[in-house]
């Protein structure tokens, strides 16, 4: 679908004003960002760990929490961590881990649910498992806010609960032992965004804290404030992985875990950055590892364990201490990431074939019972970009009906499941996806005119076409490394904070070819208002029919010679053999 592009508007002169010690276009981006007040602005550009990092004890049940596990741990109970099978629940799962690691404790075991055998969450099952084991002190990670039943029955067998998630809060909350999450009603702490390994990360922030109030050092022998530091590396992983917003606290203990990750000593992580081809094998790194990276590269291979087969891989991958271990591990994700990314392009082709016969359907459906579980979040992604409409993929799963939604601005997703529980077993998420089983296979025709009806309504005086918000309008001649190095100050890039994008009308297509192995994408050689000539790529220009950039035409068709187009770009950098150029990345374009 064709998107309306829409150039923010300019900051009124007095924001200039207050602010003359800031070049004009971050004064711009930073209006923009809704980051208006000095504080504000110092925060986000110069972000200070000791400054922005709150206290874990602004948390109502922090020190309810804390207590609660030093009592286990003096009393030697058997703990239990319950994490989640994608890369936010698994972080958070060593984050955990190596807290215990710390204080030598090894009475604790760690349980990640199996997709499939298991589901999202806590389920009844497992309860009775981790009874049978003796546990009196499950802490899940991730998890848990929507497991009302399943605590219910914990409490009954004698174990106490402690919760640390951060999804959207049901209609009635689970009576656990402690809950921390930022969203929780009447919760006193200042940042409601935080992602699962963060909020977990707050956790043994609060046990940290209370072990140094007694002892200079934790019994491994390292300092307190030394394996904090070390752990952000996962909470930067987690937080990119979960797309939450890159503001605020988050943005902080992103920007420091970035740090931590590019001189990572976890070995397991080493091994998989091999794999990844991010690292020598001298143990140096091609390039500096960003968000993007985490996005496209890292975070993918640590979930292709829970979607192609168990997350317990991707876990033992990171808590390794062996390099042996790791680098079995490291090869085993790889693997399951080439076959996820295999299995994906194949069911997205497939579900697109469904689509065809009614692309007119406010909201889109696809089924099958041949589709992997762990993929259809990744199909009805991949839809939703393609369509820009809300979608639902659905699955059989021993007898069930699984599903995973996706939807765009303007409908809460998960507000609306929330709405309609008589529909479902159990159902989680966020307002822009969420993740559910349908009670019986009739349920599906329920399921999809009830989400219709609520979809028209809530939507039938907003205008749904998709909008590309660009943050100004420049030449290609003001496209220099002078501005690439003031807006290296933005990153990390994610939620909340995406990337700048800049339009630029009326460029001369100078030349054109196509790239990579089946030609999917295009390089366009154009001149704008001088004689120099730049170079643009475009990924997924060419009408592969899966999405990208294009909308599906094939612009290697399209264009010609002389043709005058306006682009909507990024601006990055292409690294190769040690050199370094400016690189203009096509987000979309209109011939004139």
């Amino acid at each position: 679908m064709n998107k309306k592009w829409t150039v923010r508007e300019t900051p009124p002169q007095n924001f200039f004003d207050e602010h003359p010690e800031l070049p004009a276009i971050v004064s711009t981006l930073l209006y923009h960002r809704q980051l208006r007040t000095q504080k504000e602005i110092d925060e986000f550009l110069d972000p200070d760990y000791s400054q922005n990092v709150h206290s874990p004890f602004l948390f109502k049940d922090m020190e309810k929490a804390v207590t609660r596990i030093m009592r286990a741990i003096e009393t030697n109970e058997r703990v239990t961590v319950h994490g989640d099978y994608d890369a936010d629940g698994v972080s958070s799962a060593v984050i955990m881990t190596a807290i215990f690691r710390a204080l030598n404790y090894t009475n604790f075991s760690v349980f990640l649910p199996h997709r499939e055998t298991d589901g999202y969450g806590l389920n009844l099952n497992t309860v009775k498992l981790l009874a049978d084991e003796g546990t009196k002190l499950v802490i899940t990670c991730d998890c848990g806010i929507s497991n009302t039943p399943e605590v219910e029955l914990a409490n009954s067998l004698n174990i106490d609960v402690i919760i640390t998630d951060h999804h959207s809060i049901p209609a009635i909350v689970p009576p656990a032992y402690a809950i921390i999450h930022p969203k929780l009603p009447n919760e006193t702490y200042p940042d409601q965004t935080l992602c699962g390994g963060a909020v977990a990360f707050k956790l043994t922030q609060g046990i940290l804290e209370t072990h140094k109030r007694t002892n200079e050092l934790l019994p491994n022998g390292q300092t307190h404030d030394a394996l904090e530091k070390w752990l952000l590396d996962m909470v930067a992983i987690a937080s990119v992985a979960d797309m939450v917003p890159l503001l605020g606290e988050t943005r902080t203990l992103t920007k420091y875990g970035l740090i931590v990750l590019n001189k990572t000593r976890r070995i397991g992580l080493q091994k998989l950055l091999l794999e990844a081809r991010l690292m020598e094998n001298d143990g140096s790194l091609k390039r500096e590892i960003d968000a993007d990276t985490i996005g496209f590269r890292i975070a993918p291979r640590i979930n292709a364990a829970g979607r192609m087969g168990h997350a317990n891989v991707a876990y033992k991958l990171l808590v390794a201490e062996s390099g042996a271990d790791a680098i079995d591990l490291a090869f085993e994700l790889n693997n399951n990431n080439n076959e996820r990314q295999k299995k994906t392009e194949e069911y997205v082709s497939e579900a697109t074939g469904q689509i065809k016969i009614d692309p007119s359907a406010p909201i889109l459906f696809v089924i099958s019972e041949n589709w992997a579980t762990g993929i259809v979040g990744l199909i009805a992604s991949r839809l939703k970009e393609k369509y820009s409409k809300p979608v639902i993929a659905l699955t059989y799963n021993q007898g069930q009906i699984v599903g995973s939604g996706r939807s765009i601005e303007g409908f809460n997703m998960i507000a609306n499941l929330q709405s309609m529980p008589e529909c479902f077993i159990k159902f989680g998420g966020h307002p822009m996806a969420c993740g559910f089983t349908l009670k019986t296979l009739e349920s599906v025709a329920e399921f999809k005119e009830k989400l219709t009806t609520k979809f028209l309504e809530q939507t039938k005086n907003l205008n749904m076409t998709p909008v590309l918000n660009i943050d100004a309008e420049l030449t290609l001649e003001d496209v220099k490394w002078e501005l690439y190095d003031v807006l290296d100050k933005f990153k990390p890039f994610g939620q909340g904070n995406p990337k700048p994008r800049y339009l630029a009308r009326g460029i001369t297509v100078v030349n054109l070819e196509t790239m990579g192995k089946d030609g999917k994408h295009l390089r366009i050689n154009v001149k704008h208002h001088t004689p120099r000539i730049r170079k643009i790529i475009g990924w997924n220009l060419c009408g592969n029919g899966n999405g990208g950039n294009g909308n599906g035409v094939n612009w290697s068709k399209e264009l010609k010679i002389g043709d005058k187009i306006d682009i909507v770009f990024e601006v990055d950098i292409n690294e190769w053999n040690g050199n370094r150029e400016l690189q203009l990345l096509i987000v979309d374009l209109k011939k004139v």
